[in-house]
């Protein structure tokens, strides 16, 4: 009998840390896909800002509209994507900061100056292929 118990016993102190084990692993799992889930977001509207942040320097600078491409627009825009940048991973948040520095340094050329257009779609590609290789990380 007193084998039967000892048996009893360690199969009970058993399940309860597989049960534990199993716990654990399911919360840090689920914490896991959270994340990746909140920097997936985040990632999918950063790339929907650049490609307007991306319209709108084309038509400031080569329609000459100044309704769609009002630099107004462009600094609400820029900023969106940095604060969302904070969502993500610290080169994509560099990127967008770079993103940031060159729209405003470039921001009023961009209707007449070529290489000030091109700086702004440049940083832009930059920052979308930061967040690509985000994405591709992910598991």
């Amino acid at each position: 009998m007193p084998s039967n118990m000892k048996l009893y016993q360690l199969t009970v102190i058993f399940s309860v840390l597989f049960s534990l084990m199993g716990f654990s692993y399911n919360v840090w799992r689920m914490e896991i896909t959270e994340n990746n889930s909140n920097v997936r977001t985040a990632c999918f509207e950063m790339l929907l800002e650049l490609a307007e942040v991306q319209q709108l320097v084309y038509a400031a600078h080569y329609d000459n509209n100044l309704e769609q491409g009002n630099p107004r627009v462009g600094w609400v825009k820029v900023g969106l994507i940095a604060d969302l940048s904070s969502l993500t991973n610290q080169a994509v948040a560099k990127e967008s900061v770079e993103l940031t520095q060159v729209w405003s340094t470039q921001w009023h050329s961009m209707h007449d100056d070529e290489q000030a257009a091109s700086q702004i779609v440049e940083q832009v590609d930059n920052v979308r292929e930061e967040i690509k290789r985000l994405l591709a990380s992910l598991d």
